[in-house]
């Protein structure tokens, strides 16, 4: 077979649409490493992948399924409440949570300072000079 044109597969696989989609899975698979049904001939996988089609070695019925699932969207499990737990308290302290037997931060003299005055005091710091 020369060239494979999609006149060539649209007897096996009438929807031009789906032709696409199972001739572009089954050059993924090819991609993924799956055994070729025909000699490559220098072609590239969407190439094989249509002539596999023209001649029937492989079932779209196979490759439709494989598109689905590749589709398809599981839910992420749910974590387990002890992989919860184990990711709150470690005894590492890898996350750099505060353990509450260390020491809290030193006081720096600025908590009762008002929004406007924190924001002042950004702006000064940064030239701004107030607000706008």
């Amino acid at each position: 077979m020369a060239r494979v044109t999609v006149e060539d597969c649209i007897l096996k696989i009438p929807n031009r649409f789906e032709l696409v989609l199972i001739a572009a899975q089954r050059a993924r698979n090819i991609s993924r490493g799956e055994e070729l049904t025909l000699d490559r001939d220098n072609d590239k996988n969407p190439v094989v992948a249509l002539r596999e089609i023209a001649e029937e070695t492989v079932q779209p019925a196979e490759l439709e399924q494989d598109l689905i699932k590749s589709l398809l969207r599981a839910p992420e499990p749910e974590p387990v409440e002890e992989e919860v737990i184990d990711l709150i308290a470690t005894d590492e302290n890898i996350f750099g949570v505060m353990d509450v037997s260390e020491e809290p931060l030193p006081d720096t003299g600025n908590e009762d300072l008002s929004a406007d005055d924190i924001e002042a005091a950004i702006a000064a710091e940064l030239g701004g000079g107030g607000r706008r």
